[in-house]
């Protein structure tokens, strides 16, 4: 059974004016939040969905004997409490969307038992260049996570792009990205790598010790899969998966998103990130991660590196493209400068992804503070408010 070819919807200037008109304003009436607080068993999910190794998210008594004195949740972890945390891509109804990168600073850490919700407001829609779309434009959201307490843990900006589908796809941007098959030999391969991750842990990463050009130990992630897809829809949750009555309850509200499939059961375009067929119906050469994924996956090179002391400070990444079934990445970072700042010691990162075939899909800087030897700790900043040491 064949689908019709995708339908050629184009970027009008009459809906570019309706959603400019929303600059500037909050959104509302979204979809309900897949976590409202961070419960041990929702840090242990996401940090095990991200292959995220580093016991200080998933060992209370491990996380309490360090210097933050309580369980904490990877930072990254602030994208399941909100759908539009990757933000807002209504209006152009039928004008192809998907999530492009963030630019995130944080406050504080994220700890077991805070509850937080999410502010997104429309921010800029931008026009830009394109070599496989008639018109494409960056639409961009000020996103912010506020604690129970009404102070902003993290706050920062998320993008997306909207593309014309039907002519983006009959260019072929992703033509020439052929799949890996594996054999056992490199499979083993793989595990080997694994085993060799590096968590730095409990021992200090002093900011002294540290020159521009140093290299962060690389991890890997991968080979991508349809389990990888859905364990992190089960540590995230999806913007459109849901199940028997919700699903049909949905539908009758917004019927285009029912795509059907091969059996005529309609199903979410979430699909693309598990069916390798619908995939290539929409243009890409096979099923696809999520590209907070690998964001979360350069938070890990970031987070395993700095150490327990350390404390993620800002995150931005550029998602340049579709990272397919069966891609191995591996995930990057180097020093390139280092500044004391109100007090506080620390460095920045370049960062990137690089997959099998020596192509960055993704690529960004990051901002990490780190323990001096002058016996500064960066959760010494926070000045005993939070942690279990305080009852938490």
């Amino acid at each position: 059974m064949r689908d019709a070819p995708a339908k050629q919807v184009e970027i009008t200037d009459e809906a570019l004016a309706k959603l400019r008109a929303l600059i500037g304003t909050e959104i509302g009436n979204r979809p309900q939040p897949y976590l409202t607080e961070a419960t041990r068993d929702a840090i242990r999910h996401w940090a095990e969905a991200m292959g995220d190794r580093n016991r200080i998210w998933t060992d209370e008594a491990y996380a309490k004997a360090t210097s933050w004195g309580a369980l904490m949740g990877p930072p990254t972890i602030l994208a399941a409490f909100d759908k539009l945390s990757s933000g807002y891509r209504g209006g152009l109804p039928g004008v192809h969307a998907f999530f492009a990168g963030i630019d995130w600073r944080w406050n504080r850490p994220v700890f077991k038992n805070d509850e937080i919700r999410v502010r997104v407001i429309f921010k800029d829609l931008i026009e830009k260049q394109s070599r496989f779309s008639r018109r494409m434009f960056q639409q961009i959201s000020t996103v912010l996570f506020v604690d129970q307490n009404d102070e902003v843990i993290c706050e920062g900006e998320s993008w997306g792009m909207r593309v014309e589908r039907g002519r983006s796809k009959e260019k072929g941007k992703y033509n020439h990205l052929a799949l890996k098959t594996y054999t056992k030999e490199d499979i083993a391969e793989v595990t080997k790598a694994y085993d060799a991750e590096v968590i730095r842990g409990a021992t200090p990463r002093y900011w002294e010790d540290l020159a521009v050009g140093d290299e962060l130990p690389p991890i890997i992630k991968g080979p991508y899969s349809a389990t990888n897809a859905v364990a992190y829809e089960m540590a995230r949750g999806g913007l459109y998966i849901k199940a028997h009555g919700f699903w049909y309850d949905y539908l009758k509200r917004h019927p285009a998103l029912g795509v059907p499939n091969d059996l005529g059961v309609p199903e979410p375009p979430e699909r693309v990130h598990w069916d390798s067929d619908y995939a290539r119906k929409v243009g890409v050469p096979a099923a696809y991660d999520y590209g907070p994924e690998r964001i979360a996956w350069l938070g890990n090179v970031l987070t395993n590196w700095a150490g327990d002391d350390g404390f993620l400070k800002r995150l931005m990444v550029r998602v340049s493209r579709f990272n397919l079934e069966g891609d191995l990445t591996k995930c990057h970072g180097r020093v390139t400068g280092k500044v004391q700042v109100d007090g506080q010691y620390l460095v920045d990162c370049e960062i990137w992804c690089i997959d099998q075939r020596g192509e960055r899909n993704a690529t960004g800087e990051a901002t990490v503070a780190l323990p001096s030897k002058t016996g500064w700790l960066p959760a010494g900043r926070f000045g005993g408010r939070f942690g279990g040491r305080h009852g938490r």
